[in-house]
């Protein structure tokens, strides 16, 4: 850092405003503006004033020779961030043109191949379920064996089947066999 005089302090602000701006030439006359200020104060050591331009003329080149470099790097990455992203374009619309071919391919296929009038049907097989003991029948039906063993007793075999079906989770009828098990009603 560079101490600069107090009456000075305004001009060096805009000598640095104006470099940040890139205007050299504005620098340079401001400098010899600077340099005559310093040279009509009579308050101020030429030595000193002198050691002080050179130190400001040094700092000078070398923020201009570091924006230039950064600059040219900026310049250098955008350049190849460009042609990187072109590539990747050129790549994508490669990709995007065999897409449509392959499209087209299939669709001429479609067209020349005959098309079924019937539609495809599938049915899966229907599973026979097998008598249940009164245990997993109350399981199944979401109740205890003691309301399944209730509800038997107490209806008809039609209207225990009745119940059963609005109880089953598939809506199955059940009737009770003289072999202790259940069996479904088909």
């Amino acid at each position: 850092m560079i101490r600069v005089p107090t009456p000075l302090i305004k001009g060096v602000k805009e000598l640095s405003r104006l470099h940040r701006l890139g205007l050299t030439n504005a620098v340079i006359q401001g400098l010899q503006s600077l340099i005559s200020n310093i040279d009509s104060n009579n308050d101020i050591d030429n030595g000193i004033s002198n050691e002080t331009i050179k130190q400001l003329s040094l700092r000078l080149e070398k923020l201009e020779s570091r924006n230039s470099n950064d600059s040219d790097v900026d310049s250098n990455s955008i350049s190849s961030s460009v042609t990187s992203l072109s590539q990747k374009l050129e790549a994508l619309q490669t990709r995007i043109a065999q897409v449509e071919n392959a499209i087209r391919v299939l669709e001429q296929r479609q067209l020349s191949t005959p098309t079924r009038r019937q539609p495809f049907n599938f049915h899966p097989p229907q599973l026979e379920l097998e008598a249940y003991t009164g245990e997993n029948l109350a399981k199944r039906l979401g109740i205890d064996l003691a309301t399944l063993e209730r509800e038997k007793m107490g209806n008809s075999p039609k209207n225990f089947e009745s119940w059963c079906r609005s109880k089953d989770p598939s809506s199955m009828a059940w009737r009770p066999g003289k072999d202790g098990l259940y069996h479904p009603v088909k």
